[in-house]
């Protein structure tokens, strides 16, 4: 996601780097979140984790669960700080995703949220499958002999 130079209000508040290792990314959205206003606040001081969480389908609505936003302690109605959130799709869309995760045994991981170029909060969410143990040691294989064939260049021997 590549930050745009002249944009002064796009700014990434949580990434969730660990995703790509954990799950091979097959497609990913841009998603709508509905936040109280203390909670904005509080991603507007960078205090939030994406990390452990992860968003389901359930009665029809899309749901973010287990994120934290830490407290915001100005706040004259404070919010929880673990509540599940509800995340903003269209319909056809909301149809893929049930499709994707009840029948493909997919997985709906948040990648990085997000304010965008108008200031409103959005979160990426890849549709993903989990990857085995080999799977993620040959990704870590990948990755290091990237960085050693770098260095090699680098240093020219």
């Amino acid at each position: 996601m590549a930050k745009p130079k002249d944009n002064p209000n796009y700014k990434v508040i949580a990434d969730n780097r660990r995703a790509r290792f954990d799950y091979a990314i097959e497609d990913d959205l841009e998603v709508g979140i509905v936040l109280q206003g203390s909670e904005v606040k509080s991603l507007r001081e960078n205090t939030s984790n994406i990390a452990e969480s992860y968003a389901a389908v359930e009665d029809g609505e899309l749901w973010l669960v287990n994120s934290y936003i830490a407290p915001y302690k100005r706040a004259m109605f404070p919010h929880e700080e673990r509540r599940r959130r509800k995340l903003l799709v269209s319909r056809k869309e909301l149809a893929k995703l049930w499709n994707e995760t009840q029948r493909k045994g997919m997985t709906l991981v948040p990648m990085v949220l997000y304010f965008n170029h108008k200031g409103i909060v959005k979160m990426k969410l890849g549709i993903a499958k989990g990857k085995k143990n080999y799977d993620k040691r040959d990704t870590q294989a990948k990755r290091d002999w990237g960085r050693q064939k770098q260095r090699l260049l680098k240093t020219g021997g």
